[in-house]
C-alpha cells in the first residue's frame, strides 16, 4: 500500500470514530465519506475546522437523480485541503420534500452550487440567503435534470411567420412515462 493511500485510509478510519458516518471508502486516490443528511452541515464544518482536516476550499456541489431509491437525489460534496493536499467526496441522500441545511454560511462559494441543485434537481437547501432558479428562466416549471421529466419539456417556444413573433405552446407528450429499463437492446448476450 502506498504511504499517502495508508495515510488517507488511517484518516477515515479517524472520521468513522469521532463524526456520525455511515461508510468511508477510499477509491481511486481519494476518499468518500457517507452522512446523514441531517448531518451535513456539521460534518463539513468538522471537516473545515478541525486541525487534522483543514478543507477549506470547496471543489463542487452536484446532484445524481436515482427515482428508484427512496431518497432519490443524492447530493455530493467536494472539497480541497490545501493544507493536507487532499480531497474529500461528501455524500448523502435526501428525497423531494427533505430539505438539506445550506453550508453557504461556512462556504461563500456554495451559493451557485446550492442554487444550481435546486434549479435542476429541486434539491431544497434550508437558510440558503438567495434560493432562487439561477440557469433556467424564472417561470420555468420543473425540474430538468431529474429523469421523469418529459424529454421535450411542457412547452414548446418557437417563432410563428404568420403572426410575426414569438409563440410559447403546450406540447402534447407522445408517451405517458418514461421506462427506467437500463439494458440495451443491443444487448443480445455473449456473442462470440
Amino acid at each position: 500500500m502506498h504511504y499517502n493511500q495508508q495515510v488517507q485510509v488511517s484518516f477515515g478510519e479517524y472520521l468513522l470514530k469521532v463524526l456520525p458516518i455511515y461508510t468511508v471508502n477510499y477509491e481511486k486516490g481519494e476518499l468518500t465519506i457517507t452522512v446523514p443528511h441531517s448531518k451535513i452541515f456539521q460534518v463539513i464544518q468538522f471537516l473545515r475546522d478541525n486541525t487534522n482536516c483543514q478543507y477549506r476550499t470547496i471543489i463542487d456541489i452536484c446532484a445524481v437523480d436515482y427515482p428508484e431509491r427512496e431518497n432519490r437525489f443524492e447530493v455530493v460534496y467536494n472539497l480541497l485541503s490545501i493544507t493536507y493536499n487532499t480531497r474529500i467526496r461528501i455524500k448523502t441522500s435526501v428525497n423531494e420534500v427533505t430539505p438539506l441545511e445550506s453550508i453557504t454560511s461556512l462556504f461563500k462559494g456554495a451559493d451557485w452550487f446550492e442554487r444550481e441543485a435546486w434549479d435542476f434537481y429541486g434539491v431544497f437547501f434550508s437558510n440558503h440567503p438567495d434560493l432562487r432558479r439561477i440557469l433556467t428562466d424564472y417561470g420555468f416549471e420543473g425540474h430538468p435534470f431529474r429523469k421523469d421529466f418529459p424529454l421535450s419539456g411542457y412547452v414548446e417556444v418557437r417563432y410563428d411567420e404568420i403572426q410575426k413573433r414569438v409563440v410559447c405552446e403546450p406540447i402534447e407528450l407522445s408517451q405517458e412515462y418514461r421506462d427506467f429499463s437500463f439494458t440495451s437492446p443491443w444487448d443480445q448476450g455473449n456473442i462470440a
